[in-house]
């Protein structure tokens, strides 16, 4: 996996806390940069632990597998993906919107909008990818989109951020169906 696929999946990723970040700015009211930043370090952070630990804990069991890594590999980005899309057309909104930018508010949303991520770092350690690098450019990725997410939503609301849901679970099936094709040599 090159670096431009770890560049779409890092935005693919990100586009949960970019969401999240819109709710946040939009409750906000008036905008400040300080709560970008505070976005932009919790939900890039979390980005970036979360596929660290899949990592680590897919290297494990790497060895046992490897002989269907691929099809766990385009599994995973699928499934996160359809979950993605399936969020994005739900009428139910499962983030807190709340005006708060504390650990009480951030903690469980930099959590939740990081779990995809911990199944792509599992990914990551069965295609050998260079690890710290992918984690570096997925949480850079995340602390910008999340900090511009919270000065969007303090302008725009709401209005793209299913649109941002849709694209990243686009992205991340289209990454795992490239994943298959690459393995199976069709392309």
């Amino acid at each position: 996996m090159g670096i431009v696929e770890i560049i779409i999946i890092g935005f693919s990723l990100a586009m949960d806390a970019f969401a999240v970040s819109l709710s946040k700015g939009l409750a906000s009211g008036k905008y400040k940069i300080k709560n970008s930043l505070i976005c932009g370090i919790w939900f890039g952070g979390f980005q970036m632990l979360m596929p660290l630990i899949g990592c680590f804990l897919g290297e494990r069991f790497a060895s046992s597998i490897q002989s269907f890594d691929h099809w766990i590999a385009f599994v995973l980005l699928s499934l996160i993906g359809s979950n993605m899309l399936k969020e994005a057309f739900s009428d139910e909104d499962d983030e807190d919107a709340s005006a708060s930018y504390g650990v009480k508010a951030m903690f469980p949303l930099a959590v939740a909008t990081a779990i995809d991520a911990l199944a792509v770092g599992i990914t990551f350690a069965f295609l050998g990818v260079n690890i710290w690098l992918a984690i570096s450019i997925i949480g850079v990725i995340t602390f910008i989109t999340s900090g511009l997410g919270v000065k969007i939503g303090s302008i725009f609301g709401e209005k793209y951020a299913k649109r941002a849901e849709i694209a990243g679970g686009l992205l991340l099936i289209l990454m795992g169906i490239k994943i298959l094709i690459e393995h199976l040599g069709l392309i």
